[in-house]
């Protein structure tokens, strides 16, 4: 727990000697990210950078919902095709064909769709291909 500032002391020389005595404690060692260059630093700025941050943080998507899923589809297909196993390639396949089916039965809001779902053997087949010496 931090401690109260004490009266009569100016803020800044409180703030700096609890600065001090946490580096003299080591508590600024080996910190994630140390001695690397900050991610963002040669991007321009933007207004919305924090909101933007949290939203992809927490797992949420500024797409609609339609071009979300079309997205989805090309992320699955090109993780299908990196896949171990041919069983993996199906899970990842047959995972995402149950996405594209709902929603074709009940479109989601935004664009329309333009999805179809994945001919599993199909690219299965190219995935062997790929395997193949």
């Amino acid at each position: 727990m931090t401690e109260r500032k004490p009266p009569g002391v100016d803020v800044e020389s409180w703030v700096d000697r609890q600065i001090r005595e946490a580096a003299d404690r080591g508590d600024f060692e080996n910190l994630p990210g140390w001695g690397k260059p900050l991610a963002s630093l040669d991007a321009p700025y933007d207004e919305l950078w924090w909101i933007k941050g949290k939203l992809h943080r927490e797992g949420f998507s500024a797409l609609p919902p339609s071009l979300a899923l079309r997205k989805e589809a090309e992320d699955a297909r090109e993780a299908a095709l990196a896949a171990r196993s041919e069983r993996q390639a199906r899970d990842i396949l047959t995972g995402i064909n149950e996405k594209i089916r709902a929603a074709l039965r009940r479109p989601p809001q935004g664009p329309p769709l333009h999805l179809t779902e994945f001919d599993v053997e199909d690219v299965l087949r190219t995935w062997r291909e790929t395997r193949t010496p």
